[in-house]
């Protein structure tokens, strides 16, 4: 508990000494100013509007990666404007060559993709922003931004337009934001601005303002400024509503159900509330078009996180899902309308509001109602997040969450613990203007019928980054008693292979990471970087547990190409039996053991690119051997077909086992245009006994308005090519503005 008292104490000195540069006065060096057209802007890339022959030009551009203290190799341009209903961005991007983008489709993002993007910030506080990508061949991006994070999902989703444009010498694009879309408090004459470039074919990222190195190009602490001589125009009502119809056939072989056809249709909506306020309506929601999880090969002893794909919960997601720390989230929305085995749960309906209630109190409420699902009974699911800024950059939250299950009275009786779940928590999480410094300290706590002890989770620690050196250190308690129905907690329950169930057991652990990173100026390489992790794992009675210390060095080349090498020492006092090969599980003891790898990825933007990794060492009392394997083909802008393999070898002494997993994917994505798409996933997972085809075309037929055809296809490996089931899903969404 002393350790926690000094890392809280410690939050508040860096809060009061470390903040060393004033937003502010970093906007005062780059400044633009907006000028108002007398007539609309017409997107096609070709820059011969009036406007553009006298709105204020920037173009000295930073070198943000791979080093910060340059100016740009090639130059940009960049021009702002506005009239009632738009905000009108035009780039001028310099060029020596042809361009490289991997995909027309949209949200495809900014990495690795010849593109230009816009990053805003209305309100100009630094914590909340949105950003618009387009690259070289039109494809569209877009996210909201938060200073929480510095990841970006694009699954926010608005209507904008652009259109871009190819010379010998250059190319150019055109973008038109509509004001209603991105909210703002009509009276602020000073946004928060920011323009970035990513060059690939010199792989150069590059800004307007001079972001560091070790933060991300679209990190909203480092804006300039965009002034309005005259009030921007009021944003509007922005209400949108997306009906759908859906038909599925499906075929369960496994299961000998005949083929069934089921019609579906079902609508969602957004309604602007305020000028910073929105409200988010789903009724009979259906995500049968979202691509399948990737399939991971699981040596743990505990489950694996996968990402949610859903756009409905993605966007604003970090309202509700940003508590916590990895491992330990207590909101996971893949809880909602899928069952443990990810077998979909009916959603019936559900609300979200979001947004500014006030200019630092950013707020976020949901309900999502589920209906009966064979022996799963219907549940509401309610999330409540309120955002407090405090100190700039810093944050105050707190979160409630209520999982009520309406069960009948014999449900009840025979599992009173599902009856309902509650989970509440405040967080402190603080960032100095730069982003160098941070420090949280967080307290959770859960409501189960009948658990009034061992039930609440917290931890505190602090983050160091800077240019050459990042630290962390984390301390987390974790009671066994903490539930977290709506969240996903990796290492509570412990699986008992001897007799074959799941037990509870709470733990603390320690994190601690450092990493030196050296930049050179010049030469073949752009980057090298060590780094040293500690991750130490402790029983509720403070018993040693687990400990896992890795050093890791990685070397980034200038042609995009990398080389890394890693070492892991274990240390696990197994508290209960468990078995990889199906074999005698491992017995209770103390296991040390130690294992190398290596990784090489080579020029990713050739044709032919590739990737391939081995590892070998100790598992437990046995060895475990590992390669990995994957290939890309690219034939720009239209085709990419990747093929990644992973083998396992893992073996045992005496009766304990050996087994070889293998797990091989394939993916093929035709792009036709920039609105037709033909995507075809496919996945052979022997640890898993599944073999998955899932291939899916889109066509958008005009602006967020889609078709989709989708094939889903399930074979066993063992017996091989026994089919399991399949479906063929046609769905219909139109987006329409009202």
């Amino acid at each position: 508990m002393r350790i926690q008292l000094f890392l809280l104490f410690l939050v508040c000195w860096v809060n009061g000494f470390a903040q060393v540069r004033n937003g502010e006065t970093f906007q005062k060096d780059y400044q633009i100013v907006i000028s108002k057209t007398p007539a609309p802007v017409k997107i096609d890339g070709i820059l011969n509007e009036e406007i553009w022959k006298k709105a204020q030009k920037v173009s000295s551009f930073w070198e943000k990666y791979p080093d910060d203290k340059k100016k740009a190799k090639h130059a940009t341009e960049v021009q702002t404007a506005y009239d009632e209903k738009f905000l009108y961005v035009a780039f001028t991007a310099y060029d020596s060559g042809k361009v490289f983008i991997q995909s027309l489709k949209r949200d495809i993002g900014h990495d690795g993709n010849d593109c230009v993007a816009l990053v805003l910030d209305p309100v100009n506080t630094r914590n909340n922003g949105f950003f618009f990508v387009v690259n070289a061949y039109n494809a569209q991006s877009e996210d909201q931004l938060t200073s929480a994070g510095d990841g970006v999902s694009f699954s926010w989703d608005q209507t904008w337009y652009s259109e871009t444009k190819r010379y010998g010498d250059r190319w150019t694009a055109e973008m038109a934001i509509p004001f209603k879309s991105i909210r703002y408090p009509a009276d602020k004459k000073t946004w928060g601005i920011n323009f970035v470039r990513v060059d690939t074919k010199t792989n150069e990222y590059s800004t307007w303002t001079n972001v560091p190195v070790n933060f991300s190009s679209h990190d909203i602490g480092y804006t300039g400024a965009l002034i309005w001589e005259d009030a921007p125009p009021k944003p509007g009502s922005n209400s949108v509503f997306v009906p759908f119809v859906t038909t599925e056939v499906t075929e369960n072989r496994a299961g000998n159900e005949p083929i069934t056809a089921k019609p579906n249709a079902g609508f969602d909506a957004k309604i602007g509330l305020t000028s910073s306020l929105n409200l988010d309506l789903t009724v009979n929601p259906d995500f049968s078009q979202i691509e399948v999880d990737r399939q991971v090969t699981n040596l743990t002893r505990f489950n694996i996180f996968f990402p949610e794909r859903r756009t409905f919960f993605l966007e604003n997601a970090d309202l509700f899902s940003g508590y916590g720390i990895d491992p330990i989230r207590p909101f996971y929305s893949r809880r909602i309308g899928l069952d443990k085995n990810g077998n979909k749960i009916p959603i019936l309906f559900g609300a979200r509001v979001t947004g500014n209630i006030a200019k630092k109190t950013r707020i976020g409420f949901m309900n999502m109602q589920t209906g009966r699902q064979g022996d799963y009974a219907p549940e509401n699911y309610t999330a409540l997040s309120v955002d407090q800024r405090v100190f700039n950059r810093s944050v105050i939250k707190g979160y409630f969450l209520n999982r009520s299950s309406f069960m009948t009275d014999a449900e009840k009786s025979a599992n009173p613990l599902d009856v309902f779940s509650r989970n509440a928590g405040i967080e402190y999480n603080y960032s100095d203007l730069e982003g160098k410094w941070g420090a949280w300290a967080t307290y959770h706590h859960s409501f189960k019928p009948g658990i009034k002890s061992d039930n609440a989770f917290y931890n505190v620690g602090f983050s160091y980054n800077s240019r050459n050196f990042g630290f962390v250190q984390d301390l987390t308690s974790l009671g066994t008693n903490y539930y977290a129905d709506m969240g996903f907690i990796e290492r509570i329950e412990n699986y008992d292979a001897a007799r074959d169930t799941a037990i509870r057991v709470g733990f603390k652990h320690s994190y601690t990471s450092a990493e030196y990173k050296i930049i050179p100026s010049k030469g073949k390489l752009i980057g090298v970087s060590f780094e040293a992790e500690n991750y130490i794992v402790f029983n509720p009675d403070n018993s040693f547990n687990e400990r896992n210390t890795t050093l890791n060095g990685n070397v980034e080349f200038r042609n995009t190409s990398r080389i890394s090498y890693s070492t892991s020492d274990y240390e696990v006092d197994l508290l209960f039996p468990i078995s990889f090969t199906g074999a005698t599980p491992l017995p209770v003891a103390k296991y040390k053991y130690r294992d190398v790898g290596i990784r090489y990825s080579s020029d990713f933007r050739r044709p032919f690119s590739f990737n391939i990794s081995a590892a070998t060492g100790g598992f437990y009392n046995g060895t475990n051997k590992t390669l990995r394997a994957g290939i890309t083909f690219r034939k720009l802008p239209n085709t990419t077909l990747n093929l990644n393999f992973q083998y396992n070898k893992i073996e045992f002494p005496g009766t304990y086992g050996a087994t070889e997993l293998f797990l091989i994917s394939q993916r093929t994505e035709i792009n036709f245009s920039t609105k037709l798409f033909w995507t075809t996933f496919f996945q052979y997972n022997t640890q898993r006994n599944n073999i998955n085809i899932n291939s899916r075309l889109q066509y958008r037929f005009k602006p967020m308005s889609d078709l989709f055809l989708v094939y889903t296809d399930n074979y066993f490996t063992s017996p091989l090519m026994k089919n399991s089931n399949r479906a063929l899903v046609f769905k219909l969404n139109y987006w329409l503005n009202l």
